[in-house]
């Protein structure tokens, strides 16, 4: 069964390059760009594996809100992040600092990604949960449904196997569903996952979090409204 993909700047870059891939695949895309008529050679070639989309997120005043200021506010915050057994957010945060408020603002974001990023896997690391079985015991405690997580390259075979552990672990019960001492467990990688992402943001403060978040307020909701965003993914954002 082919997939259908949503792809930003698919005109382009890395968008481009993706797009084809999932094309050769034989999966459907969903082609977003500012301006469609630069995917109008995509679109002829391949006439019902391309939907092209017009959706534009309107970038922030450079010095406005959600702009310079927040910009400053998220890379003090980014610089706080210890990188010490954070290998993606070590990474990133060797990468010299752009000077552009809104590339600086990526970039912090990037390093506070990666930072909870490293300490959620070690938190899952702690709870005994190997890759498959993560993702296994998150969509069970209602994250996305299993069909969901397709796109993270498991097999059939080995998603019924990391299930068959969790359950011989008394973590799932034999339908799939959660037991308390999976849910618990499940809630126990949230609660440390939170604790070890939380220096950064103890180094900000919680009045200069409080604006952060507030100067983002405007920018976010743009993007949520663009439709860009899937309203479910394998990141169980509201659902869990």
């Amino acid at each position: 069964m082919s997939k259908v993909w949503l792809i930003t700047g698919a005109n382009s870059g890395f968008g481009r390059a993706f797009a084809e891939a999932a094309i050769a695949a034989g999966d459907v895309v969903v082609a977003a760009a500012r301006r469609t008529e630069t995917l109008d050679d995509l679109v002829a070639a391949h006439p019902d594996q391309v939907e092209p989309v017009a959706r534009h997120v309107p970038a922030p005043a450079p010095g406005g809100r959600g702009g310079a200021g927040a910009a400053a506010l998220a890379r003090r915050a980014a610089e706080a992040a210890r990188p010490e057994g954070r290998p993606l957010a070590a990474a990133q945060a060797e990468l010299p600092w752009p000077e552009a408020p809104h590339l600086v603002l990526w970039q912090a974001a990037t390093i506070l990604r990666e930072h909870r990023g490293d300490g959620h896997l070690a938190a899952l690391l702690a709870a005994g949960l190997d890759p498959a079985e993560s993702l296994v015991s998150f969509a069970a405690i209602g994250a996305a449904p299993e069909p969901v997580f397709e796109s993270r390259g498991w097999s059939a075979a080995e998603w019924a196997a990391a299930r068959a552990r969790l359950t011989a672990r008394g973590l799932l019960d034999p339908e799939g569903a959660p037991t308390d001492a999976g849910r618990a467990l499940r809630a126990e990688v949230e609660r440390r996952t939170d604790e070890l992402a939380a220096a950064p943001w103890e180094a900000l403060g919680a009045e200069d979090t409080a604006r952060l978040a507030d100067l983002l307020g405007g920018p976010w909701l743009a993007m949520i409204g663009s439709g860009l965003l899937p309203a479910v993914n394998t990141l169980g954002i509201g659902k869990v």
